[in-house]
């Protein structure tokens, strides 16, 4: 009987505090920092014990090898969420009776993006801490960026839609870091190099280029019920998408850069 009066009152607790609404945001955003030190922890781990090139590798590399880990759970995870939310789900469906679509949001949508604050708060401090050799501030600016923009939209639920489109954008991380995990291993000569180097262009076209004006183009033809977002809600709508894409063009210039080169040492 003593454990079953525990058990409920750990379950009412739970209930009325850590997944009562106004903690959502709070506990989701803990709860992704806790989920990014558990991923560097197990990686870790299973590295050490499945993977000889890994002890072989300096302190910063195994660092990094683990930071990738966790950016591409991260990255696997949001773009589900943000896939089914956009286009999946009746949330942001064209539904006159269900009110403004930049204002629509769900216990789902709030929780998802502070699991997803707490990754890019966990990751910025670890580039900050080993600064540049995990990224440099062109990385700072992206993740400052994608936090505030994050963090606004979680908060007010104002533009929630816009912010899960570019989201989907992390799509790209899981084979940008699987080129490095092949370049670290040795592989760098292998079909796979190849293969992937492919399937990172084709992804970036279509997830950080083609994405953007999409959702640009929807933003056009709402335009009307994004102009009813507060001032602040308007500039990351507007800004933070096009800062990103102009940085994303930039990126996508040396990557195609990289790729041309990887082909003409093949022919």
């Amino acid at each position: 009987m003593a454990v079953e009066s525990y058990q409920s009152q750990a379950e009412q607790l739970v209930k009325d505090y850590l997944l009562a609404d106004t903690f959502v945001p709070y506990t989701s955003v803990i709860g992704g920092i806790f989920a990014c030190k558990l991923v560097y922890d197990l990686t870790q781990l299973l590295s050490a014990l499945y993977f000889k090139s890994y002890l072989s590798l300096s302190s910063i590399k195994r660092v990094e090898w683990n930071n990738r880990a966790i950016s591409t759970v991260h990255a696997i995870f949001i773009t589900a969420i943000s896939l089914y939310l956009v286009f999946q789900s009746d949330l942001y469906a064209d539904n006159e009776f269900s009110g403004y679509i930049s204002y629509r949001s769900s216990s789902l949508s709030t929780s998802t993006l502070g699991a997803s604050i707490g990754y890019f708060v966990a990751d910025l401090v670890m580039i900050v801490w080993f600064y540049p050799s995990l990224g440099g501030l062109e990385y700072v600016i992206h993740h400052l960026l994608s936090a505030s923009a994050i963090a606004y939209a979680m908060l007010t639920g104002e533009g929630q839609l816009y912010t899960f489109m570019i989201l989907i954008s992390e799509t790209t991380t899981p084979v940008i870091n699987l080129r490095w995990y092949l370049d670290t291993a040795g592989l760098k000569r292998s079909r796979a190099y190849l293969v992937n180097g492919v399937v990172i262009f084709l992804a970036w076209l279509v997830a950080r280029i083609l994405l953007f004006i999409y959702a640009f183009y929807h933003i056009y033809l709402h335009f009307d019920q994004v102009m009813e977002l507060q001032d602040f809600g308007k500039l990351l709508v507007f800004g933070v998408p096009l800062v990103l894409l102009v940085m994303n063009l930039v990126w996508f210039g040396k990557i195609l850069k990289g790729l041309r080169k990887t082909l003409a040492k093949r022919q």
